[in-house]
């Protein structure tokens, strides 16, 4: 009988033994070995935004400190795995707009890893956001000193008038045309490219409003459109029975109003109808969104406040002509009417607190307790509290675009065809520019840069001069940064 060329059992269980350990042990190494690396929450937002931050492949145990650009900001101990998650940094008020870095560093040694975070604000939609203050709390760049330093950053030729008002996305301004250009356009916010246009079938003065990847208008035509925000290809569109203003978006649902008497509340991923609320009169306004609250002006003189989810009339104020748009502050709502008055109501049940003669205005603008209305020939601040005149001052002709706050500066536009910058504390004029026709377009505040539109076919950026839109900062060398020793370590 041949011996087994095979090996004994015992033999074999030992061998697979070892080759066991021995994966084990490389893997254990590996694990050991392994770079750190950071997430973080959200990878762009404003001034003073909080990033959560988790961390894995760290040692043990150990110190781990949170650095946003070089400003130590948290430490953390990681766990048993060398884990840890959301500890909690925050873009300082200050920093400007453009890319800066995350870092996870452990304390003890030069081990950590770092993510880039930019620095943007978006102005999404005619009143900055859904609350309708158009005030940009974030404006860091741009102030009542250098202001006086603006000049032209580009100027883009549209195919006809431009009569609306920019929102600006991720870098990418929007804006329609007017009665004289059916055209919705997507251009560079840095260099003033155009990336795309979409004409619609009729004209298109509403000015756009963008959420989530998409770009809300109406049109002449009587259509709402949404269009994909990078490419311009069409979601949907929703027929209302009129032509269609300007739209507010939040929290998933497109507000609308419309010539044909109703506001309309729609599904703003797909269009769909949730509930409308008729007045019987023309809804010139842009409605404004708060706290589970829709506030809107209509053509029959009132201004409303239904309820954000089921359209449920909560309470309605009724001036002395057809009432126009709206700003909500946690307190009060401040609109204007036909009837000449600027108004002051209270927001649980719409009484009055006060009305000022300030003539027929436009959209009124809130920030540092005080209200801007522009009304005929001129811009007037007004006490938020007492609706007592604190300046005005007096344009060459009739104003029918909105005021914009940012940063200590109120900017407005003028069918004298200038676009002004003003002390929002004094009224004192600090800087002008003068365009070639009438200036209807609401400005438009963000990054450190002004953006309008004009009756002469042009969109115009304005900004200070060298200036690129964004002031990026490099990564920072890891050996470099220094641990702030009095911190104390976070939950």
């Amino acid at each position: 009988m041949k011996p087994s060329r095979q090996p004994s059992k015992t033999l074999s269980n030992f061998l697979n033994s070892c080759a066991f350990l021995f994966v084990a042990c490389l893997l254990l190494c590996g694990l050991s070995t392994a770079a750190p690396s950071v997430t973080l929450s959200k990878k762009s937002g404003p001034p003073t935004s909080q990033i959560l931050v988790s961390g894995r492949g760290f040692e043990p145990n150990v110190g781990v400190d949170i650095y946003f650009d070089t400003k130590d900001e948290a430490l953390v101990v990681t766990n048993s795995k060398g884990e840890f998650e959301n500890a909690k940094a925050y873009a300082p008020r200050s920093v400007r707009p453009g890319k800066h870095w995350v870092t996870a560093l452990e304390r003890n040694n030069d081990k950590g890893a770092q993510q880039p975070f930019l620095v943007q604000t978006d102005w999404s939609q005619f009143h900055f956001d859904a609350d309708g203050t158009r005030w940009n709390p974030y404006e860091n760049v741009l102030n009542p000193k250098n202001v006086v330093n603006l000049g032209v950053k580009w100027n883009y030729a549209a195919e006809g008038a431009i009569g609306s008002s920019a929102a600006v996305v991720d870098e990418v301004l929007y804006i329609a045309g007017s009665w004289f250009d059916n055209h919705l356009y997507a251009i560079n916010a840095d260099t003033g490219a155009l990336l795309w246009s979409y004409a619609a079938n009729g004209a298109t003065y509403s000015s756009p409003a963008v959420a989530d990847g998409i770009v809300y208008f109406g049109s002449e035509d009587d259509n709402l459109y949404a269009l994909d925000a990078r490419t311009g290809v069409p979601k949907w569109t929703y027929a209302a029975g009129g032509y269609v203003e300007s739209p507010a978006v939040a929290d998933g649902v497109v507000y609308v109003g419309s010539s044909d008497g109703i506001l309309y509340a729609l599904n703003a991923r797909t269009g769909a109808k949730l509930w409308s609320y008729t007045t019987g009169s023309w809804i010139p306004s842009t409605p404004v969104v708060a706290d589970g609250v829709v506030y809107f002006g209509s053509d029959d003189d009132n201004i409303y406040a239904v309820q954000a989810s089921n359209g449920a009339l909560l309470w309605k104020y009724k001036t002395g002509s057809y009432a126009g748009d709206v700003a909500v502050t946690t307190d009060a709502v401040y609109a204007t009417s036909q009837d000449g008055n600027t108004y002051a109501l209270l927001v649980v049940d719409g009484e009055k607190l006060w009305s000022y003669p300030a003539g027929s205005g436009t959209a009124p603008a809130f920030g540092y307790d005080e209200v801007f209305v522009s009304s005929g020939r001129n811009i007037y601040a007004l006490n938020a509290r007492t609706g007592a005149e604190v300046w005005s001052f007096v344009t060459g002709n009739p104003v029918v675009g909105s005021p914009a706050v940012a940063n200590g500066v109120v900017y407005a536009t003028s069918t004298d065809a200038n676009v002004y910058a003003l002390d929002a504390h004094t009224g004192l004029e600090l800087w002008n520019y003068t365009t070639g026709d009438v200036v209807p377009s609401s400005p438009t505040v963000v990054n450190g840069v002004l953006y309008i539109g004009s009756y002469d076919a042009h969109v115009y950026a304005f900004s200070l001069p060298g200036r690129a839109n964004q002031d990026s900062v490099s990564a920072s060398d890891i050996s470099t940064l220094r641990p702030d020793l009095s911190l104390k370590v976070s939950n």
